[in-house]
């Protein structure tokens, strides 16, 4: 609805934050410079494949390249450098970066600043960074330097293309021009440290290097070094290799730093480099000593005339192809899976890091100009630029460690990360209830979860686990200890119901439906004994506790599992099936609107008497509309009363929301304090708060935000929905924390995936593969409105233009393909007649017209491919 219409839609409550002009406002994405640099660390690697963290100074940061996460770890003396020489004046080399910036002995604890990062070096004067996700810029400046040096680093992000968005890979482009008005000539140069066998996750972190090996290798379109180890066999877990290529012809190389004692190695590169911008090649016959490593250098050449530039590419690729099962906890009996290993994904699609890089190189075109289609159709979307940076930043949570891709290329996932381990891993269900970004841009991954889940994790009662162990081991009866988890096996039926209509594939429908079925009629074992369609039982949940009694968090999961069932039982002609769960339905939603509303919101109903710990109660819960959400997503409707739901939902603003910390006790995880704006998960505004609360009651989660922001903009609060999401970027603004890193858990936490659903919010969409019916509605700025979209088959852009009595539509595919027979929108004046042209062909359609709502039908479906669009004009 556009922001004109919100009063029509409810009682706006009066807390919001934020005026329009900063919640209405143009897509300008912010820059961090000096003190808003120091949190940034932006991701740069493939799903399932790790990453190197570029920091918001150009240092390399966060080397997780070798199948753990690794945080704080910068790979030794692996940095970029610069030597110029302006013709007729002397040279200058700096390292790439800008200056280390205090706190200085955060560093290192004894030995000063670590000089391993080049920190001791001369460095640019300063920089200004700028991340649009999937791609990093940073622009450098330096009195001395006779150059305008920029970079632009990504790793291939292509939605629906999941292969080519899992290369494990980090792409630099330098950019270089001449300013001057002579000459320049100069070296980019690149050094990392042979680490293959590295483990920092133990306090000798050395013991694993020794016969390490660089060798420079030149072929076709590539070269420079490629790294490996004589000391670990194929199966080893430390088993792997490393590569530091350009495909730029010009190159100087040094495969070895010299071999020295103190700090020799380091004044030979410098001083060599810094001379002339030449690295001396240097080879030893015998691989590295025990427990120390070698670093490597490339260096690539130029000559700039006046006014000339030029684009200098280098990829670190990397290859550790074995994943040790090093975690017990969440990952089955440990008898069962320590130590177990498997092949990475990747593994099974190159045969090392040179490989890697060699398809890299070989595709470089292709991959780039489609992530920057991706990107640019992505970010020319007409919503406020924090909410394109939600959606974007929190899309890089999918190529860190808090994901892998098993061998078979089943998408696997922890909550997030810890500093030297996963954390919570199996796919956790409940967590993974709120993250839609993988599901929209790469559904197929997302289906594989469905697949894992539904093969190994349901017992033959069909009570599930809620988290996968690996190797996976198929569940057959459910154990005597430990509980299914009901929000996470009743959100997978509805995760189950939009991955089908994502994809519209009737044999994977089909194939799973059985198990489906299963999984919601266990509820009727413990859950919902009586079949009244409200779950009482116990009911283990994402707070990490069992809720006991009615509550509309696990009753909106239920309710709407029931409707998806329906639907698909209708849809494959099972009607009396359809009819059982509509009749359960209809019980529950009358029992919970009647029963547990409030007036205000929904309450947990259990006797404080019987001495539980950890529930509710009469709490205004942030999640108590968590199913009405997902319904809203997949287009299912309302679950409970609509008038019930946009009171509930403006409750949970009015109460949980707060403009500050300052005087909020807290005595859990602090995710926001002191003057931070954000949403509580609980409170308790009518009186009735437990002795002991749910642990986490107190807390702010990011990915919670994004679900409460998101469904009040579907229920018309669009400036409370707003706040709430530019109240979690302001959260994270490169000074207090890293924009790409919302924790919660853990690092790069999978919850914050729900930011994906805002852009659904804000832009209507609904899409149903089975129907060929696609629909938006935006709520802002609706007359000039584009928006990016993503189904199974491609994505795109659609676009609307409205003016008097006229309303011009475009729907544009930029990958992949789209087919349609019906587009529904909501247009501004009473509608007379449509006409339509495809690729510059009049096509036949009709119009049937419901409220404000106008569906346009196509005579036949419409086939949309890349560089053809389908135009409307509504009159």
């Amino acid at each position: 609805m556009s922001k004109d219409k919100l009063a029509k839609n409810g009682k706006a409550a009066k807390k919001v934050l934020y005026s329009d002009k900063e919640l209405f406002t143009s897509n300008k994405q912010k820059t961090y410079v000096g003190e808003y640099q120091k949190e940034v660390i932006f991701p740069i690697g493939g799903i399932g494949t790790g990453s190197i963290g570029l920091s918001g100074s150009g240092a390399l940061v966060d080397w997780e390249i070798f199948n753990r996460p690794n945080k704080d770890y910068a790979l030794p003396f692996s940095f970029f450098s610069i030597w110029a020489k302006e013709k007729g004046k002397e040279s200058i080399a700096k390292v790439l970066q800008s200056p280390a910036t205090p706190p200085y002995y955060r560093y290192r604890e004894i030995d000063g600043v670590n000089r391993e990062t080049g920190a001791g070096l001369p460095h640019m004067d300063s920089c200004v960074f700028k991340g649009e996700y999937p791609f990093a810029n940073i622009k450098f400046k330096d009195s001395q330097v006779p150059l305008e040096v920029s970079l632009e680093a990504y790793n291939p992000f292509i939605p629906l293309n999941a292969d080519d968005s899992s290369i494990p890979v980090a792409i630099f482009n330098f950019t270089l021009k001449n300013t001057k008005k002579t000459e320049v000539e100069a070296t980019i140069a690149a050094n990392i440290s042979n680490d293959v066998g590295h483990s920092n996750y133990e306090k000798n972190e050395n013991k694993y290097l020794g016969q390490n090996v660089n060798k420079y290798i030149k072929e076709k379109g590539l070269s420079g070094l490629f790294m490996t180890s004589k000391k670990y066999d194929e199966n080893s877990p430390n088993f792997g290799s490393l590569a530091l290529t350009t495909s730029h012809n010009n190159i100087v190389y040094q495969s070895y730093w010299f071999r020295g004692a103190w700090f020799d190695n380091f004044h030979y590169f410098w001083d060599e480099f810094s001379k002339d911008g030449m690295l001396k090649e240097r080879n030893y016959d015998e691989p590295s000593p025990d427990r120390k490593s070698d670093v490597g250098s490339i260096g690539l050449r130029v000559k700039l005339k006046p006014g000339e530039s030029v684009t200098l590419p280098i990829y670190i690729s990397w290859y550790s192809p074995n994943f040790q099962n090093y975690h017990e906890t969440y990952w089955g009996n440990p008898e069962d899976c320590k130590n177990k290993t498997w092949k990475n994904y990747y593994a099974t699609q190159f045969k090392d890091a040179f490989d890697v890089a060699k398809y890299t190189a070989k595709e470089s075109d292709r991959l780039y100009r489609e992530s920057k289609l991706f990107h640019d159709t992505l970010f020319s979307s007409s919503l406020p630029d924090y909410v394109i940076d939600a959606i974007s930043s929190q899309a890089s949570i999918l190529k860190t460690t808090t994901c892998i891709r098993l061998e078979d290329g089943t998408f696997y996932g922890y909550e997030g990360c810890k500093t030297c381990s996963g954390c919570c891993g199996g796919s956790c269900t409940h967590v993974w209830n709120y993250a839609h970004t993988l599901a929209f841009l790469f559904p197929s991954l997302e289906r594989s979860m469905r697949e894992a889940d539904y093969e190994y994790n349901q017992a033959e009662d069909g009570r599930m686990r809620f988290r996968l162990p690996l190797p996976r081991i198929k569940l057959n009866t459910w154990p005597e200890k430990g509980r299914p988890a009901a929000d996470g096996q009743m959100g997978g039926i509805m995760k189950f119901y939009r991955d089908w209509q994502l994809c519209g594939d009737d044999k994977w429908l089909k194939k799973l439906w059985p198990k489906v079925k299963l999984s919601l009629e266990s509820a009727w074992i413990e859950w919902d004994k009586d079949k009244d369609g409200v779950m009482e039982g116990i009911q283990h949940n994402t707070y990490d506790i069992e809720f006991h009694g009615a509550n509309s968090l696990m009753g909106g999961f239920y309710l709407g599992a029931l409707k998806a069932a329906e639907t698909i039982a209708r849809y494959l002609g099972e009607e009396d099936k359809a009819n059982e769960y509509r009749s359960i339905f209809e019980k529950g939603k009358k029992k919970m609107d009647e029963k547990y509303f409030n007036g205000e919101f929904y309450i947990q109903d259990y006797d404080p008497k019987e001495g539980l710990k950890y529930q509710y109660g009469k709490g205004c819960l942030s999640d108590q509309m968590i199913g009405q959400w997902f319904s809203h997503i997949i287009g299912l409707g309302y679950l409970f009363k609509e008038a019930n739901v946009k009171k509930s939902m403006e409750s949970t603003f009015k109460y949980n929301w707060k403009t500050d910390f300052k005087d909020h006790a807290n005595c859990q995880r602090i995710y926001a304090i002191n003057d931070d704006k954000g949403l509580l998960l609980c409170s308790w505004p009518k009186g009735g708060r437990p002795a002991i609360p749910f642990p986490y009651s107190d807390e702010v989660w990011c990915g919670i935000e994004y679900q409460v922001a998101s469904h009040l903009i579907y229920e018309g609060y669009l400036k409370e929905g707003l706040s709430i999401v530019k109240g979690v970027r302001d959260r994270h603004d490169g000074k207090k924390r890293n924009p790409w890193n919302e924790f919660e858990c853990g690092y790069h936490y999978a919850r914050s995936m729900a930011s994906y659903s805002v852009l659904n919010a804000l832009s209507g969409f609904l899409y149903s593969a089975p129907q060929k019916s696609i629909s938006f509605n935006p709520q802002l700025n609706a007359k000039d409105f584009n928006v990016f979209f993503s189904v199974g088959s491609g994505w795109g852009l659609y676009s609307q233009k409205i003016s008097g009595n006229k309303m011009k539509i475009s729907l544009d595919i930029k990958y992949g393909n789209l087919t349609i027979s019906k587009l529904n929108i909501n247009p501004t004046h009473s509608v007379k007649k449509i006409s339509a042209e495809c690729n510059g062909s009049a096509i036949k359609v009709s119009f049937e017209k419901d409220k404000n709502n106008c569906s346009i039908v196509f005579e036949n479906p419409i086939s949309i491919k890349p560089d053809s669009s389908l135009k409307i004009l509504v009159e």
